[in-house]
């Protein structure tokens, strides 16, 4: 099975979801009409994304607001204060059904869509490509393709940053006669945290002196911290007030659970795109929903180190008390669980869903990554750093970002002191590191030619006169030698 795609080019001067500049994005696309999850595996680890089946990747040193691809090492991951808080506060309301007030801090600003719904991509009119891959001739590797004259040119979550922590006000006291002697004192919470943290000192020191006399095993093995699975679960009863359950069905192709439940999943769509982002109730239809949110290139694979789902896309809903409120638009790869886009009914918008389901899909990974080792990461999509709503997928740490000139992971720690100065920057500190994956041979690129397979050395000899050589080492060069020799470049 090859992957297949259509150059679309640069596009430029459209309007920034980020920071609102009408004319400041940029970025390179391309219609993907299939591809196969390692490929775009390599494709995401070069700072693509796709939106439905277009693929693209932002012009980095050109575009207004710069954006990272960030990950997250779903197995060293600890949740924060913040993401705790989120967590208690959707388990009270699946227990006794406490709906938190809103803070007009906490804000419902997150990632627009993408690029493509901005850009207003459309698919091709004809599909040239409906054919069997059975019907595709290979002759990119026959023993008389002469490569030698070849030349060798030189990606939402919807939550704000969390709000700080509230912090009790210092009030002067009132005067009047004191304090009721008949009454207990009051102890101030501060030292009331004193006195518990010395009962715990106390209690070690014993446990500590009775360990020394007969030994046994310890019982401050108990203050481990919690996982986030415990966390998750933290505090709901047996039978709690509202439930929650958490299906992921397949969205490509659609399994007959996707199917059955695509009107309720598109109506909560709708409303979401209209109390969030303020679409016109005509904007958000029902083959606008199908086209960046259902449809995928990725084809559905299986593999036998793989998880028991297998890969491709899915949406994961999440169902309360039979009715579904938010849903989360996933991509499972052989490295990671990539995080497209979510969306959730505005009535629950309270409940920080965003942070919420972040967290859900990061113990996912961790749970595929016991079926299948090496799918150890959670991507988040991109991280903009000029754009401060965007910074709160930093909080999802150990994180890294990957470097635009190198294509190498580094740990966001090291990176923020560098985008603090420059919204873009090379983010590896190795000045001597390159692009191990840089086109080298442009006459090995692969591309599709009535039915074709061969490279592109041999297809510029079909087509004397061709005058498409920038545009397929344009191409080459963003998606890098080794994608460029698997997936094959459609040519007309």
């Amino acid at each position: 099975m090859h992957s297949i795609v259509e150059v679309r080019g640069v596009k430029c001067g459209y309007r920034c979801g980020y920071c609102g500049n009408a004319g400041g994005k940029a970025s390179y696309g391309m219609w993907s009409h299939t591809m196969t999850v390692q490929d775009y595996q390599d494709l995401i680890d070069r700072g693509w994304r796709r939106s439905g089946k277009y693929v693209y990747k932002p012009l980095m040193n050109k575009t207004c607001c710069p954006q990272y691809t960030i990950r997250c090492h779903a197995l060293n991951f600890h949740p924060s204060k913040t993401h705790k808080k989120t967590l208690k506060k959707v388990n009270r309301f699946l227990s006794k059904g406490e709906m938190p007030v809103e803070r007009h801090d906490e804000g419902l600003e997150g990632e627009p869509m993408d690029s493509a719904h901005e850009a207003g991509v459309q698919p091709p009119r004809q599909d040239p490509l409906k054919i069997d891959h059975s019907e595709v001739q290979d002759i990119s590797t026959s023993p008389d393709t002469d490569t030698t004259n070849s030349t060798a040119p030189t990606t939402p979550r919807e939550d704000a940053t969390p709000a700080p922590a509230e912090k009790t006000p210092n009030v002067t006291p009132k005067s009047g006669k004191g304090a009721d002697p008949s009454r207990p004192l009051c102890q101030k919470a501060k030292d009331m945290r004193k006195e518990r943290q010395l009962q715990k000192e106390q209690q070690k020191q014993q446990e500590a002196e009775s360990s020394s006399v007969n030994p046994v095993p310890s019982k401050s093995s108990s203050n481990q911290p919690k996982s986030l699975e415990e966390f998750i679960t933290e505090f709901l009863p047996n039978d709690p007030l509202h439930r929650l359950e958490v299906r992921l069905v397949r969205s490509n192709p659609p399994s007959p659970q996707f199917k059955a439940s695509f009107d309720a999943s598109y109506q909560v769509y709708k409303l979401y795109q209209m109390a969030i982002h303020k679409d016109p109730p005509d904007k958000s239809t029902e083959s606008q929903f199908k086209r960046f949110l259902c449809d995928s290139p990725l084809e559905a694979e299986t593999a036998p180190d793989g998880p028991d789902v297998g890969y491709g896309s899915f949406h994961q809903q999440y169902w309360l008390d039979g009715r579904i409120v938010a849903v989360g638009v996933l991509d499972i790869l052989p490295s990671c669980v990539s995080s497209v886009y979510l969306y959730y009914h505005p009535e629950f918008s309270s409940l920080s869903l965003g942070t919420y389901s972040a967290l859900r899909e990061i113990a996912f990974t961790r749970q595929l990554q016991q079926q299948s080792p090496k799918l150890a990461y959670y991507y988040l999509g991109f991280y903009v750093h000029s754009c401060p709503k965007m910074r709160y997928k930093g909080q999802y740490r150990p994180s890294d970002l990957l470097c635009p000139e190198t294509y190498t992971w580094v740990s966001i720690e090291r990176c923020i002191p560098r985008l603090e100065i420059s919204a873009y920057s090379r983010l590896s500190e190795n000045a001597q590191g390159g692009d191990a994956c840089a086109l080298k041979e442009l006459g090995r690129v692969l591309v599709l030619h009535r039915r074709t397979v061969m490279p592109y050395a041999a297809y510029a000899r079909k087509r004397k006169g061709s005058n498409d050589e920038k545009e397929v080492e344009q191409y080459a060069s963003l998606v890098g030698q080794t994608c460029a020799e698997k997936i094959l470049l459609y040519r007309a």
